[in-house]
């Protein structure tokens, strides 16, 4: 007790500097980073500190089991969020009602790839303390980093006119709300998430993984009221077809899926929450961390191959094969699975509008100051973002149309997101020893070269006529 009241009275008293204050405690170190807030510095919140110390525990062999690796999980989820947004709704219900469970090997190729960027990213704020934004305004030309901040920025609109749609359709679908005033409640709502964020990292985070569990439930109810076809949907996970109509659906599940604002997000979200104090400790971290990625991605997964499921065996299985919108997927789903269906499928939609919102506006407010060094509060950035979901829900423009057509937009900004990332953890003199292993990097290349031949696949079969 006394150890914790030491701990207290050093974090609290004072503006702290940026370096790392040590103290030893009960033979356990804590380490405690403090944020900068113009000239001065804000004091750890009391749950973050408690979240420190068990990491600490933890990285010293003090936690055992489960319980050794919870104070780590978190970031992944967080991030995670932006893999179960409403744009993932608009375009697996799209790809499952045209072409049934074709397109379920893209959710798993997708899947793949979002697990290694995300590694890519969580590794680079724990090895180097600083953001993937940052590091590019460190090591890069300020004209390239500039440049790279304009296409993260069009990343960051087209990601908030998603999920804000898409909450702003879940408030419309449960409660009778007009699509307008939905969009307003939406942005006060996310107001209310984003100020959990003065409290520290653990109630913010509790949130989101309430809202995702909230997503995860509602479709194992989903799939179980709509029986999909097992040994089509095995086969289909692994088995690649890409022709015709379904190109664009494709680099939409792939946009979706692996969105350019959460690679920029996971490194802030590691960079400072548990700092290692030597290399050892850092690869102990990132090992933690690993585990905290591949429950999160699993989970986002899997959610996604529900999505597109649940689409394939209602609505192509029964012939509705021109279910095109949110809206007319909510409709049919009533008839044919019942009224709970149709609840269950509103409230996934505003669980994942909601968090995804909150988490894309904590994203943009990384992109900007870490490439610009500006700072601006996060109620005014979403005040910013809000603008153009409610310029369309005002001139009547169709949701899901703009929700696909935003997806594609994040899968063509993916590889300035993706190409920085690779080149930076491949650096020795930045990642030290979290530097990249060979077949990583090689790995990663890959995953930007089949981005980028999908999206010139995507440009022929748009403008050439095909």
């Amino acid at each position: 007790m006394g150890g914790e009241s030491a701990q207290a009275d050093l974090v609290d008293d004072g503006p702290l500097s940026r370096e790392f204050i040590r103290q030893e405690s009960d033979s356990m170190a804590l380490w405690v980073r403090a944020v900068d807030q113009g000239d001065e510095a804000r004091a750890i919140p009391v749950g973050d500190r408690r979240m420190q110390a068990a990491a600490r525990a933890s990285l010293l062999g003090k936690r055992r089991g489960i319980w050794r690796v919870a104070p780590f999980l978190g970031p992944a989820f967080i991030a995670s969020v932006a893999y179960i947004d409403p744009g993932n709704f608009a375009t697996n219900i799209q790809g499952g009602a045209a072409f049934g469970y074709q397109l379920l090997w893209v959710i798993v190729l997708s899947n793949l790839m979002a697990v290694l960027l995300q590694t890519l990213s969580a590794k680079l704020g724990i090895a180097t303390g600083m953001n993937l934004p940052e590091v590019c305004a460190k090591h890069l030309p300020r004209k390239v980093a500039l440049g790279l901040w304009g296409f993260a920025e069009v990343a960051a609109i087209a990601t908030d006119l998603a999920e804000f749609l898409g909450a702003a359709l879940g408030f419309n679908l449960l409660l009778g709300i007009p699509l307008f005033w939905a969009g307003v409640l939406t942005g006060v709502v996310t107001f209310l998430i984003l100020g959990m964020g003065r409290y520290g990292f653990r109630p913010l985070e509790s949130v989101i993984i309430l809202l995702v569990a909230v997503i995860a439930g509602s479709y194992v109810i989903e799939v179980v009221l709509a029986r999909p076809e097992l040994g089509q949907v095995a086969y289909h996970a692994v088995v690649p077809q890409l022709h015709g109509g379904s190109v664009l659906l494709a680099v939409g599940i792939l946009g979706a899926t692996v969105m350019p604002h959460v690679i920029y997000l996971h490194s802030a979200l590691t960079q400072q929450r548990v700092v290692p104090g030597n290399a050892q400790e850092a690869r102990r971290v990132f090992r933690f961390e690993q585990i905290d990625i591949w429950i999160a991605m699993g989970l986002a997964g899997l959610v996604n191959g529900a999505m597109l499921m649940m689409a394939a065996a209602v609505f192509f299985g029964n012939g509705y094969t021109g279910v095109a919108s949110i809206q007319d997927a909510w409709r049919t789903l009533t008839p044919l699975l019942g009224p709970a269906a149709g609840v269950i499928f509103a409230l996934a939609l505003l669980a994942s509008g909601l968090s995804s919102s909150t988490v894309g506006t904590m994203a943009g407010q990384v992109i900007m100051q870490g490439f610009t060094g500006w700072r601006i509060p996060n109620w005014l950035r979403r005040f910013v973002t809000m603008l153009p979901a409610l310029i369309v829900l005002a001139i009547g423009l169709d949701p899901t149309n703009t929700l696909v057509i935003s997806q594609v937009v994040l899968s063509f900004a993916l590889p300035f997101a993706i190409i920085p990332l690779l080149l930076f953890t491949r650096r020795r003199d930045i990642m030290g020893t979290l530097v990249n292993h060979r077949l990583t990097t090689a790995a990663g290349a890959l995953v930007a070269a089949v981005i980028i031949a999908l999206n010139i696949l995507l440009l022929v079969q748009t403008f050439g006529g095909a």
